[in-house]
This record gives C-alpha cells, structure tokens and sequence, in this order.
C-alpha cells in the first residue's frame, strides 16, 4: 500500500465498532446503559472503539400494506424497536460525551441523510445492502469512509463495490463476515481474510463476527492474518431482557480487548520490513554462539588467514567477554599477543578496526558470557 493511500485508510486502523443488537429493544434508557458500560470498557482498554446505531425510516421502510404484521419477524422488530429522532440525538450525544466514535448503518436512503446531520465520521454497509446500489449511491453522494460486511456477497459483488468506491476515492473497508446468528467456530471460514487482503490490497480488511463460544481465539487468528478492524453485536444482561446469543456483554468485550493487546504483542511490528532484534533477545542468542580458540601455541606477529584457521584454531562454547567467535571473519590479522592452546582468541589479541577503534571494541568485550 502506498503511502497516501495508508494515509487514507488511517481512519479505519485498529477500530472496534460495537454495534447495538437488535436496536436495544426500542428502549432509550437500555440503549444508553449498553453505551455507558461498554464505553468504560473501551477507555479502561485504550483501544479506538465506535458504537454503531440502526438507523430506519420505519414509516417509508416498510410497505404500508404489511405495517403491523405480526408473522413476518423482520416487521415485528423494525416496529417493535422504533426510535425517535430525538432519541437517537440523545444517544449519539452520549456517544460522544464518553469519548467514542459514533457511527450507524443505514437501512434507507433517508436514513443515510440523518447520519451526516448526525455528524457520523463513518458509515457502514449492511451484508444484507451491499448490492443495494440505490442505497450505496446515496451513501457514496455523502463522500464519507465506509465500511462493508461481505456476508453472502458474491466475489462480483465485492468487485463491483470495491470498483465503485475506489473510482470517487472514498476510504473503503472490507469486513469478512458470515451471516449466520450466532457462528459455531467451524462457521468463521478466516481464510477469507487471506483471500480479501489479496484481491483488495489498497484497502483496510476486517472481521465482523457473530460466534459465542470464544471472545480469544478467533482475534488471535484474525490479527495475525492481517484484520485491521473488528465488530461484534453488544447488550447488557439487564432488566431480564434475554440476550441473544449471538452478542457480547461488557466482560465478554473487555476479553476481546485484551486478546487484541496480547495479539498485538505477540506479532509485533511492522510486517513490510524486518524486525529490530531486541538486546534481550541478542544477549540469549550470543550465549549460544560458539567461540574462538587456539588449538596449539601461536607466537606474536602470527598472521591469521582463512586457509590455515582449521589447523591453527577450533570452535567451542562458551563464548567468552571480549572473545572473537565463529561469526568473525579472520584473514590478515596479526596477533599482538601470544596464544596458548586452548586459550581463548579475544579482541585484545589481534590487530584491526575492531581491536583498534574503542566503539567496535566495546561491542565484542560486552558479548558473551
């Protein structure tokens, strides 16, 4: 990725969006409890973190003739779980107060208006939407970063968004996803990250998941293959409102964020370029290197050369403080000293730059043992 392009994605880096299941029942006082305790997991974690409202013009999104059918259970729910304008207000502005990103996912295109008169830096894009290009145009229109769930999605599907997004140069992320509530473990198919981080390259790759049975394992796995964002459904156990199994309560949430700190730490930096090797690390390993020894007498203004270090020299550990060990090349230096067999060739012993300037004499008389 180039670097303006890197710059571009900044925004979506290590983001957690916790989405609100199932609009916290309708209920404004639920939905400002779920915000509040999952919001002081996300500061005692110190990790960059957005609750995701629903947003839905109920009135326009469901078909008059079908408003109060009670057997279609994606009609019951959108009424049941309605919510003002003035509500959502209130809780975006709560959002804030505790120092977390809002953000929603659109349903409607009147919706998608109500995200930028909220002030959403991010909007996201349902599996369910992603070739809904009424919809997606209407987001497009609002030039803000976005972010895709790939459940169900065909490859043509995710060529065609990717295409539409990179052709206005809006920031774009790709979550894999797979639609089913909840996930058994064998549902996850991450190798999907590899595949998404091929084909779309230029562009933040991420996890939404739904799975119950670990809060660990499946960020381990999905740091390590390259998701830069995550997303999960939240709620709280409160007022004996079931919780769908399918959503993570604040302890739960307060465990993904420690895998994602232990994750972070385990893989560590940069993957476009070496590592720097710790002291730690470097002090262990020269513990281990095999020094250099005379293998029988050798008089001052002996001149080492390559072609006789067999005969006049053998490698063993331990590797001594100061002594000049098997990753040295020794061919034209002169001893300063005499050796005896079996002693320890050491720095103090030889001509050269390294015996002859103080900082790259330090470096062999602090290593070893």
């Amino acid at each position: 990725m180039n670097s303006s392009l890197k710059k571009h994605n900044e925004i979506f880096e290590n983001l957690f969006v916790l989405e609100l299941a199932n609009n916290h029942w309708g209920s404004l006082e639920r939905g400002l409890k779920i915000i509040r305790d999952h919001a002081t997991v996300v500061r005692y974690n110190n990790v960059k973190a957005a609750i995701k409202l629903q947003f839905r013009d109920v009135e326009e999104f469901i078909h008059k003739d079908f408003k109060g059918n009670q057997d279609i259970r994606y009609i019951k729910k959108t009424e049941d779980t309605k919510l003002s304008k003035a509500d959502f207000a209130r809780m975006v502005e709560e959002i804030r107060k505790l120092a977390v990103i809002p953000m929603a996912t659109p349903f409607d295109e009147r919706s998608v208006d109500l995200c930028v008169e909220f002030g959403m830096p991010i909007i996201k894009i349902a599996s369910s939407d992603v070739a809904d290009w009424p919809l997606i145009e209407k987001i497009a229109s609002k030039k803000l970063p976005v972010i895709v769930s790939s459940g169900g999605a065909s490859e043509k599907n995710l060529d065609d968004i990717v295409a539409f997004f990179e052709k206005r140069n809006i920031p774009l992320a790709l979550n894999h996803c797979v639609s089913l509530y909840p996930s058994e473990d064998d549902d996850l198919e991450m190798n999907q990250i590899d595949y998404l981080r091929q084909r779309y390259p230029d562009h933040v790759i991420g996890f939404s998941t739904h799975e119950y049975r670990s809060w660990d394992a499946s960020m381990y796995i999905s740091y390590a293959k390259g998701a830069r964002t995550w997303e999960r459904h939240i709620d709280i156990d409160y007022q004996g409102v079931p919780v769908s199994p399918y959503c993570s309560l604040p302890e739960q949430i307060d465990t993904w964020f420690k895998a994602y700190h232990k994750a972070r730490a385990m893989c560590g930096g940069s993957d476009s370029g070496r590592r720097i090797c710790s002291t730690k690390e470097i002090t262990y390993l020269d513990a281990l290197v095999r020094g250099v020894y005379a293998k029988r007498d050798l008089p001052v203004g002996y001149v080492l050369t390559s072609e006789t270090f067999s005969r006049d020299f053998y490698l063993a550990v331990p590797l001594q403080k100061g002594q000049l060990s098997c990753r040295e090349v020794m061919n034209g230096e002169r001893l300063t000293a005499s050796l005896q067999a079996d002693q320890a060739l050491t720095i103090h012993h030889i001509d050269g730059p390294y015996a002859e300037n103080p900082a790259l004499r330090k470096l062999i008389e602090e290593r070893g043992a």
